[in-house]
């Protein structure tokens, strides 16, 4: 027996991704928002190098608050390893607990990994009851963002 998060659209979730949206599918309504709040408190900090050179994120404009991202690949090729980095304000904890779950499920994976991840794994979370569709868009944006960036630094 497969769990409501272990596929999307006929599509296998990754493994990181599969095991947040069950935790997502285990509680309901405002309890799904608070854990996406403490996603939010968990989004790692920049490292130096890009906290201290903003120019090299590159802005989410699908977000509704200001988010940026920038991914690094150790490696070349599908088989290797994604680094995914995020910047967004504490005063805008639905995108930062987005990027927290982006950075969970997809950082340290294989490019190919994250590169595999349906778009529709967004939807997958459970959250469409309590965060706008425009919300939802912006997580999808930042998805597309990353898998843009790891196809041009890894040559997949």
């Amino acid at each position: 027996m497969t769990g409501p998060a272990d596929q999307t659209e006929g599509t296998a979730l990754p493994e990181g991704f599969a095991e947040i949206a069950d935790d997502f599918h285990a509680v309901t309504g405002r309890d799904r928002l608070q854990m996406l709040l403490e996603f939010a408190d968990g989004l790692p900090a920049l490292p130096e190098r890009y906290a201290d050179h903003p120019e090299l994120l590159e802005p989410v404009p699908e977000c509704q608050s200001p988010i940026f991202l920038a991914t690094e690949v150790e490696g070349t090729g599908r088989e290797a390893t994604a680094r995914l980095f995020f910047s967004a304000p504490p005063e805008a904890p639905t995108t930062r607990g987005f990027a927290a779950i982006l950075a969970e499920a997809l950082d340290g994976r294989t490019v190919g990994e994250v590169l595999e991840t349906p778009e529709s794994v967004t939807g997958a979370l459970g959250l469409a009851e309590v965060v706008s569709p425009l919300r939802l868009n912006g997580m999808a944006g930042m998805l597309a963002r990353i898998k843009r960036q790891l196809r041009e630094k890894s040559g997949a």
